[in-house]
């Protein structure tokens, strides 16, 4: 049986003061922690912060990107190497605002994923569709796009080794929720795909993003291949993120 994943995304969110009370208030308010695994992903200059509090709890430390490059004269990017330095556990790769306002592509997502997995970090991918896309029908042309990328860097086992974020574009941020029919059609469309490819795909652990919240987690967690979520929003109210933690 999968273990079930609810990783918070914090975005560009967060101070010293909120670090401390967030965490410490997630840290206390978790429960069934043999079920459910837990993660929480800060800006990355409160990383370290949040490491100290984390300790002897069991809750994990995820970054919110990871560099394509080991090492180098690249300004402003953090390697892997560095992430697993300072205790993180999980980097996402392939946010949509990283695709959208920074420019990165499939091939660009690919290395990172393989790159952040070789350093010994699990990452969790995200793919999604735009409105546009969905209304047209192109969801799962654009959803495989995004994932055969993934597979081209790391190989199929690699893939189904790392974590999977389905996050339709148009329920980021936006109140809008995939049904949970809709959501758990695309889960399954993703694990046949990986089927494919890899004998690992019953392993692979595929997360729901898209404004979970704490009044619909229930129902999408109930679906047979949402394994967790990843939580944008939600995941900066303790009270919120415990609730959608707990129903996991």
């Amino acid at each position: 049986m999968r273990r079930r994943l609810v990783a918070g995304n914090w975005k560009l969110h967060g101070s010293k003061t909120m670090v401390n009370s967030l965490v410490s208030d997630v840290i206390n308010g978790l429960e069934n922690e043999a079920r459910t695994e837990v993660a929480i992903c800060p800006p990355f200059v409160y990383l370290q912060q949040a490491d100290s509090l984390l300790t002897g709890s069991a809750v994990r430390l995820g970054a919110q990107n990871v560099s394509a490059e080991i090492e180098g004269a690249y300004t402003g990017e953090v390697s892997a190497a560095m992430l697993l330095d300072v205790g993180c556990t999980y980097a996402i790769v392939g946010h949509s605002e990283r695709r959208a306002l920074y420019a990165e592509d499939d091939d660009m997502v690919g290395r990172k994923f393989h790159v952040a997995q070789q350093a010994g970090l699990t990452p969790i991918l995200c793919v999604g569709e735009t409105l546009e896309e969905r209304n047209s029908g192109a969801t799962e042309a654009v959803v495989a796009s995004q994932l055969k990328a993934v597979i081209a860097a790391a190989g199929a086992d690699g893939l189904a080794k790392g974590v999977i974020a389905y996050e339709p574009i148009w329920a980021i941020g936006t109140g809008k929720t995939a049904t949970p029919q809709q959501a758990q059609e695309v889960h399954e469309f993703i694990r046949e795909l990986i089927r494919q490819h890899s004998s690992l795909a019953d392993q692979c652990r595929i997360l729901y993003g898209g404004s979970v919240k704490p009044d619909n987690a229930a129902e999408l967690f109930a679906m047979p291949d949402i394994d967790g979520g990843l939580i944008g929003g939600a995941s900066l109210k303790a009270g919120d993120f415990l609730v959608i933690c707990n129903a996991a």
